[in-house]
C-alpha cells in the first residue's frame, strides 16, 4: 500500500492515474488505505494539483471507511481543493463529491455552504457553466 501511495506522487501521470483507479476499487472493497489518511490529507498540501486531486479522490471514496471522523474534522480543508484554479481539477473533485454526502449526512450543510461560495469568475466562460452544472446537480441531490 505504501507504494501504491508514493506512486500517487509519479510525475508520469498516466502511471499515477492508474494506481488512483487501482486505489479507488480497493477502497469499495477494503478499508486498507483508511490507515493512510493522514498521509492522504497531507497529499491535499501538495504543490501539484493532480497530487491534490488524487487525494480529494480517495478521501472521498474513504467516507464509508470514516468511522473516527477524520473527513468531519478536516472538511475545512478537504473542501479547499474546491478552490483550485485549475477547472478541470475542480469538477473531478465535484464529480467524487457525493461519497462524502453518502455516507456523511452531517456534513451536508457545510459541503452545501462551500459549493453555494465557489467563486466561478476566475474559469473560462465555457468551463464555469460547467462547473456551475456540476454544483447545481449536486446541490439537487442534497
Amino acid at each position: 500500500m505504501k507504494e501504491k501511495i508514493k506512486m500517487l506522487y509519479d510525475k508520469d501521470d498516466k502511471i499515477a492515474y492508474k494506481i488512483l483507479l487501482e486505489l479507488e476499487n480497493e477502497v469499495s472493497e477494503s478499508n486498507e488505505l483508511y490507515n493512510y489518511f493522514d498521509e492522504l490529507l497531507n497529499m491535499l498540501k501538495n504543490e501539484n494539483t493532480f497530487v491534490r486531486v488524487r487525494a480529494f479522490r480517495l478521501i472521498c471514496a474513504l467516507a464509508k471507511w470514516d468511522c473516527d471522523n477524520k473527513i468531519n474534522n478536516s472538511i475545512d480543508l478537504i473542501l479547499s481543493e474546491l478552490d483550485d484554479d485549475t477547472s478541470t481539477s475542480v469538477r473531478q473533485c465535484l464529480n467524487k463529491l457525493n461519497l462524502i454526502l453518502m455516507y456523511k449526512i452531517e456534513l451536508t450543510d457545510k459541503v452545501s455552504n462551500k459549493l453555494k461560495q465557489l467563486d466561478l469568475s476566475k474559469y473560462k466562460e465555457s468551463m464555469q457553466s460547467l462547473i456551475k452544472r456540476d454544483i447545481d446537480s449536486i446541490l439537487k441531490n442534497i
